[in-house]
C-alpha cells in the first residue's frame, strides 16, 4: 500500500517561509508526478503545483514565483519551498501522487499537513 507522508507544517508570520516535505513508500515504482494541492476553510481543495519525474512543472499563478517545488527522485520524495508567504496560503496542504503500473494510473493523497500564515 503507497503511503504518502508530510512534514514541515506549522504556524509563520506574512512574508516568512516554510518548507514542506512529503515522502512517498510502499511501492517499487517512481510517481510520475509529485506535487501539493491545498485546501482552506470553506474552500474547494486546489491545486499548488506539481512536477513531473522529468522536471516539468505546473504552478497555481497565485503561488507563481513565491513557491518552488522539487523532487528527489531517489527517494521518492517532494518539497514545497513556500516563500513571501500570505495569510491567504492558510490552508491544508495535501501532497499527491501519480503512479502509473502498466497502462493504469493511481492517484495518491497524503493526511495533510495544516500551514497558517497570521498577518
Amino acid at each position: 500500500q503507497v503511503q504518502l507522508v508530510e512534514s514541515g507544517g506549522g504556524s509563520v508570520q506574512a512574508g516568512g517561509s516554510l518548507r514542506l516535505s512529503c515522502a512517498a513508500s510502499g511501492t517499487t515504482w517512481r510517481p510520475n508526478v509529485m506535487g501539493w494541492y491545498r485546501q482552506a476553510p470553506g474552500k474547494q481543495r486546489e491545486l499548488v503545483g506539481t512536477m513531473t519525474t522529468g522536471g516539468t512543472t505546473n504552478y497555481a499563478d497565485s503561488v507563481k514565483g513565491r513557491f518552488t517545488i522539487s523532487r528527489d527522485n531517489a527517494k521518492n520524495t517532494v518539497y514545497l519551498q513556500m516563500n513571501s508567504l500570505k495569510p491567504e496560503d492558510t490552508a491544508v496542504y495535501y501532497c499527491t501522487a501519480y503512479i502509473v503500473v502498466v497502462t493504469k494510473g493511481y492517484d495518491f493523497w497524503g493526511q495533510g499537513t495544516q500551514v497558517t500564515v497570521s498577518s
